[in-house]
């Protein structure tokens, strides 16, 4: 697939590019060799490093160099997310030479790109839009604890407080409702050249009936009317197939790393 290079860009990269909300933090290399973005929390799934931009020489000292900056702010380890763009061309068995190894879960993502135009017809008794309130934030939240296999009772409402202010500003959780209840959520990061999705999940008790689809297309229309009107996520194993048949395309490979420190 022919695509413009900045959209390819932020497939491989959407970390450097996505607006950080509070308590998010992008450390980037002042020759920008390197990014490495900081979520909440200090497990090795809570930083994530990506725009690899090395010469072959440059590899182990840039992995020190990470390392202790990981160190340094009591983090567990880090993700790398190499796209192809990433140099040198054998980074990853360099890496991996240096202990840092394939993600067994998910080792490789497809960034993946829906175009404007795409149709995503709606099922009946199924809808999606971004939340209104903190107690949907916290319900979408709860959602994607549950169906990623996590606790619902892990959600911190404090936290939800703090995160609503920037609902509709740097980006928006959406809910999607079969016949009137709740059973899906996902996010769609603002950026400049289109929406970068994340975290899609929907309950068990909700599959199989659309809702997947109406977040999508909800997430569409938002990027239309933002006049940024391309959808761009990184896609797992599971996911690919779905999102191919929505009209997604194939735009660049993305191997997943782990360093646990």
């Amino acid at each position: 697939m022919e695509v413009d290079p900045s959209i390819r860009e932020l497939a491989e990269n959407p970390n450097v590019y996505q607006p950080l909300a509070a308590g998010r933090e992008l450390v980037t290399d002042r020759a920008e060799r390197f990014a490495i973005y900081l979520a909440a929390g200090a497990s090795v799934h809570s930083a994530t490093v990506q725009r690899v931009r090395l010469g072959a020489e440059e590899v182990s000292g840039a992995v020190a160099e990470i390392r202790a900056i990981l160190r340094e702010l009591g983090r567990a380890g880090a993700e790398w997310e190499l796209g192809e763009s990433c140099t040198p061309p054998d980074l990853v068995s360099r890496l991996t030479a240096l202990g840092i190894v394939p993600d067994e879960s998910e080792p490789v993502a497809i960034g993946m790109v829906l175009e404007p135009g795409t149709k995503l017809p709606s099922a009946p008794g199924v809808s999606a839009r971004p939340v209104a309130t903190i107690d949907e934030l916290v319900m979408a939240r709860r959602i994607q604890h549950e169906a990623f296999g996590g606790s619902a009772d892990a959600v911190e409402l404090a936290q939800a407080e703090t995160d609503f202010a920037a609902e509709g500003v740097i980006g928006s959780t959406f809910l999607a409702f079969v016949d009137g209840m709740p059973v899906a959520a996902a996010y769609a990061s603002y950026t400049p050249l289109g929406l970068l999705l994340f975290g899609g999940a929907t309950l068990p008790s909700g599959r199989g009936r659309g809702a997947y689809r109406a977040l999508v297309a909800a997430r569409a229309r938002e990027a239309v009317e933002r006049g940024t009107p391309v959808l761009v996520t990184h896609a797992g194993q599971m996911s690919q197939p779905i999102l191919a048949r929505l009209g997604f395309r194939p735009v660049a490979r993305i191997d997943r790393l782990l360093d646990v420190l």
